[in-house]
């Protein structure tokens, strides 16, 4: 008997977003790399502009990501997309250690680490999706992208819980109660959204809300940051990064809606 695909029409439909998004996040992180002409960009490789060679390295790889980017908008490219994509994610994680070896008491080089690891877990999501085949291999990809970006999750609530006074001074300050209490309470949101995905209970609302939260922090937060500094290498880092993220977390939810979908 012949495999049957492991996404439906329908389902391929409800993942074009977080797809496209991914995408396009993806096309955002290369050109503001290529633009600087700096790894600056990737957090977790700061210093990279100082020498011609690191000038260079940062042009290819932000070329690969806007190919990867752009071959992620096309359903017939989309795996190759995932493909480079992830690899790219993967190598900045692991150029992402040496920081952490360095300050192990540290949090934010664990942070970057996990930050570039949840694009490799969506990566891992999309490429499996995109199977032409059902397959327990493809299956289990994604199984382990999944968990990948809930263990990510996790981290976003420690990096948030380690530098709570910073977060609170990106809160802005007309948004009522006050900016200490949206850091607390979105602290504590990232870790209840990583124990329901963990566990699987209410696993797909968690998933919706966090994307929706990390969405908001880019619109709320970075994009005025933006528009009052528009020069500031770090400030497009963090904006741009956090809708790379917001975009892997759509991609775990549109994986979470899939699986709802096949279920008989």
């Amino acid at each position: 008997m012949a495999k049957q695909p492991i996404v439906g029409p329908a389902v391929l439909a409800r993942g074009f977003i977080g797809r496209s998004m991914y995408g396009f996040a993806a096309i955002a992180l290369g050109t503001c790399a290529i633009a600087w002409q700096s790894g600056d960009i990737w957090q977790p490789i700061n210093g990279l502009s100082d020498a011609p060679i690191h000038q260079a390295f940062a042009i290819i790889v932000g070329s690969i990501e806007i190919l990867g980017g752009a071959a992620m908008l096309s359903p017939r490219t989309a795996r190759w997309g995932a493909i480079a994509l992830g690899a790219i994610a993967f190598l900045l994680t692991v150029l992402g250690l040496p920081l952490v070896f360095a300050q192990p008491l540290v949090y934010n080089g664990y942070g970057n680490v996990f930050d570039q690891l949840s694009l490799v877990s969506a990566a891992l999501v999309l490429f499996a999706s995109l199977s032409p085949d059902a397959s327990s291999t493809f299956d289990g990809i994604a199984k382990i992208g999944y968990v990948l970006f809930a263990v990510c999750v996790v981290s976003f609530g420690l990096e948030q819980l380690f530098y709570l006074p910073q977060t609170a001074s990106l809160v802005p300050k007309w948004l009522p109660p006050g900016q200490l209490f949206w850091a607390i309470a979105t602290t504590i949101a990232f870790f209840l959204a990583a124990i329901a995905m963990l566990t699987g209970c209410l696993a797909r609302l968690a998933s919706q809300l966090t994307t929706a939260m990390l969405a908001s922090f880019g619109v709320i937060v970075w994009l005025p940051i933006l528009f009052a500094d528009s020069h500031s290498i770090p400030h497009w880092t963090e904006a741009v990064e956090t809708f790379a993220i917001a975009a892997s977390a759509w991609v775990i939810t549109d994986y979470l809606s899939s699986r709802s979908l096949s279920k008989p």
